[in-house]
């Protein structure tokens, strides 16, 4: 097995100890960062993703190989930003304003990180003027979260925000969480929806077209 296999299988067993030492092993050896990051890391959480949509991962394995990714990545960002290597875009994530919940938006952080996108994670408890903020910096996808019904209108309220601060046509919005419906999504004019953080992924590119 190369390394560049080791790294992956490590990755998707969730191996954060192993995938450190394999990935600085393989800068060492002068494996490129970008192939590592493709081949080792990125094809890793697509793997990731495919076992949790056929069940045979839960979010459990899912967030530990997460986990193991994020340990790699943080080895290869230097690397990767001398090279020059783009993201696939900018998302600016975060759970909305009164809720407190952080693991399912933590995770679909992670697997968007993983399949290649710049992550800018405003945490719990988000107003929508940070939202607005992080879209005038330039984030290409504002991405929210909310694990209660209580707080789901302050979507639609970041939404509005976006339209007041004349940068809603500049970015795309993408909702879930799980009281959130493809309808509620349609409903306050959001551009994507998604059940979990395996589809996160797809609906990302796809509203990029990356």
């Amino acid at each position: 097995m190369s390394l560049i296999e080791e790294i992956r299988q490590a990755v998707i067993e969730g191996q954060a100890k192993a995938v450190v030492p394999k990935v600085e092993q393989a800068l060492a050896e002068g494996v490129p960062a970008d192939e590592i990051l493709q081949k080792g890391l990125i094809d890793a959480m697509a793997e990731v993703g495919r076992l949790f949509e056929e069940g045979e991962y839960f979010v459990p394995e899912m967030l530990i190989a997460a986990r193991a990714m994020s340990a790699a990545l943080e080895l290869l960002k230097p690397h990767l930003v001398e090279k020059g290597v783009e993201p696939l875009g900018r998302v600016a994530i975060g759970t909305v304003k009164g809720d407190l919940h952080d693991i399912g938006k933590s995770l679909v952080a992670m697997m968007l990180e993983g399949a290649g996108f710049e992550i800018v994670n405003l945490g719990v408890d988000v107003a929508p003027e940070k939202f607005v903020d992080e879209a005038k910096k330039g984030a290409q996808i504002v991405a929210m979260s909310a694990l209660l019904t209580t707080t789901m209108p302050n979507m639609k309220n970041t939404i509005q925000a976006l339209k007041e601060a004349g940068v809603r046509d500049k970015v795309k919005v993408m909702i879930g969480g799980a009281p959130v419906t493809q309808a509620y999504a349609d409903e306050i004019g959001a551009d994507g929806y998604s059940p979990d953080a395996s589809s996160a992924v797809r609906k990302a590119k796809e509203l990029l077209g990356v």
